[in-house]
């Protein structure tokens, strides 16, 4: 028999533990929190969550209030053995709890129809296009304006509004950067959009929020959001790739671009810079062979990237992330089709050596 006070010790320190677990989940200050906005359309959501939440609050309070007094007011008391009056139906009641929630739901519509309508609303003709495409388990993002190609971190210039383009590449994802914008599917045969306008500079974390495979939980990429001029030169430095020479005769990094051509790498990544010309010979010999079944992130500015194999590592400029990375991916990413391209395209017993690994990471951090 357990003794009431150790009973009461032991729920009171069940609800302390819920009521942290509550608080802890809703800091704003977290990477993933909804309960910050950096951009109009994530702060309507916001307040519509407040309007429901608050609108919850309140049914909860009275419909427990009404609970909590009839129990008290109408149990049975000690000794009292005579049959209580016995009812049916009471008019006036059912009409109350029946208008009652009309009213909550009237008040919870009004809103999230002005903002449905609102956030479908077509964006403005300035804003920046941006094709989105999702894939397992990596986010591709296109800017047809800009001729860009990058994978896995969006950049975008603030207070300037933004439409994407989502489409997928094999299954159902979920895109989702909570402090900017809701969850939008992205489906196979079928083209989504979303809009938002970043109001604030930083870097924000985004997440696939549909299950979609074996490495779903690590489908991740990163919002920047910088100063417009900060973007414009990104761009320009991008498109320099494609004219800057070729890496010094006997260098690491020109033993690395050798490297990336003739160890397969090239029959799914794009590299627009010095090695643009064998990439895209290497490209249409794959694409005319059927051999590039699986596409993968173009690396031509990885050098200038915050994060590699879709934001699970840091992209140190030591490279220490890019080598474990080369050496082992799956042991980085369960499910990635590196070691898989490999043993189909590439002799399955010729492993990368330390030194490879060492000057393909050199090159592909030149790429900047």
């Amino acid at each position: 028999m357990i003794p009431r006070q150790l009973k009461s010790r032991g729920v009171l320190a069940l609800l302390s533990m819920a009521a942290l677990l509550v608080l802890l989940s809703c800091n704003p200050a977290d990477n993933q929190s909804t309960f910050e906005a950096a951009s109009p359309e994530a702060q309507k959501l916001l307040d519509l969550l407040a309007i429901i939440g608050w609108a919850a609050v309140a049914v909860f309070v009275v419909v427990e209030g009404i609970l909590i007094y009839a129990v008290i007011r109408y149990a049975r008391r000690r000794n009292d053995n005579t049959m209580p009056a016995q009812t049916h139906g009471n008019t006036p009641l059912e009409i109350g709890w029946t208008i009652a929630p009309a009213i909550v739901l009237a008040v919870i519509a009004v809103p999230t129809v002005i903002y449905i309508f609102d956030l479908e609303s077509e964006p403005p003709e300035d804003s920046l296009n941006v094709i989105v495409t999702g894939h397992q388990w990596w986010w591709e993002f296109e800017y047809p304006e800009e001729n860009v190609i990058t994978a896995n971190e969006l950049r975008l210039p603030v207070e300037r509004p933004v439409r994407l383009l989502l489409r997928s590449d094999d299954v159902i994802h979920s895109f989702w950067i909570p402090k900017l914008q809701g969850k939008v599917d992205v489906i196979p045969n079928n083209e989504n959009w979303l809009k938002f306008t970043p109001m604030e500079t930083g870097e924000f974390y985004a997440q696939c929020a549909e299950f979609c495979g074996v490495a779903h939980s690590h489908m991740r990429f990163r919002v920047i959001v910088e100063e417009p001029d900060e973007f414009d030169a990104w761009v320009a430095n991008y498109h320099e790739l494609a004219t800057r020479p070729a890496p010094a005769d006997g260098s690491d990094e020109a033993q690395g671009a050798q490297l990336f051509a003739s160890r397969g790498c090239l029959l799914c990544h794009a590299v627009n810079g010095p090695a643009s010309a064998e990439a895209r010979l290497a490209l249409k010999e794959g694409f005319e062979r059927g051999e590039l079944r699986f596409p993968a992130p173009n690396l031509t500015n990885f050098g200038t990237r915050g994060t590699l194999a879709a934001g699970l590592l840091d992209n140190d400029a030591g490279g220490e992330n890019l080598r474990a990375w080369l050496s082992d991916p799956d042991s980085v990413k369960e499910g990635n089709r590196m070691a898989e391209l490999a043993t189909v395209y590439i002799d399955p017993d010729s492993e990368l050596s330390a030194l490879e690994v060492s000057q393909l990471a050199a090159y592909l951090l030149s790429l900047k």
